[in-house]
């Protein structure tokens, strides 16, 4: 080898031995590293639900119930919030949910609904003689009523995704495993 080298001899060293085998053996199965990575992903992903923001930052539009009702868009039964899971392997680490209708608010799109028949139920208030939706369950009657096809636009509302916070954990992550006695809980 021409220039300059130098040559490290580790054969007498069983501390450094001990280190650099711990490393490798670290490295042979990277799981550890990748759960707490999917970990730190679904707690930013629930801090950015919390603030209605997009990944890139940008504020999600409004859901029609909360103009109306107020709330927070995408938090009406919480069932989409609680599916975000993470999915680690000695290969990677996926955030998602199962969740058939993540989909059209992630990417937003136009939903297609066809005509159809529907029973309304009703219950007219005893006093006042009004009458209003109610479950079927507690109607005094019931009526079929025709509504007719028509689509729905539905905004992108992206919640997967890393922000501009997200690699920097990732980085302490990785590099809290691979440090020497590097504990993840």
């Amino acid at each position: 080898m021409s220039g300059a080298s130098f040559t490290v001899d580790l054969r007498d060293e069983e501390a450094a031995l001990a280190d650099l085998g711990a490393l490798i053996g670290r490295l042979d199965d990277p799981t550890p590293a990748y759960e707490d990575i999917g970990q730190a992903l679904i707690t930013s992903t629930h801090d950015r639900w919390e603030r209605s923001v997009a990944p890139d930052g940008s504020p999600w539009p409004p859901s029609l119930r909360v103009i109306a009702h107020g709330g927070k868009t995408l938090i009406l039964s919480s069932r989409l919030f609680r599916s975000v899971t993470a999915n680690a392997s000695r290969n990677g680490v996926e955030v998602g949910t199962n969740v058939v209708y993540a989909a059209i608010h992630q990417f937003g799109g136009t939903i297609q609904k066809a005509a159809r028949t529907a029973v309304l139920h009703f219950k007219t208030n005893k006093r006042t003689g009004v009458s209003r939706f109610a479950k079927p369950g507690k109607a005094d009657r019931a009526r079929k009523a025709e509504i007719g096809a028509h689509s729905i636009d539905m905004p992108a509302r992206p919640f997967l995704g890393l922000d501009e916070d997200d690699p920097r954990t990732i980085a302490t992550i990785v590099e809290t495993y691979l440090s020497a006695g590097g504990q993840l809980s």
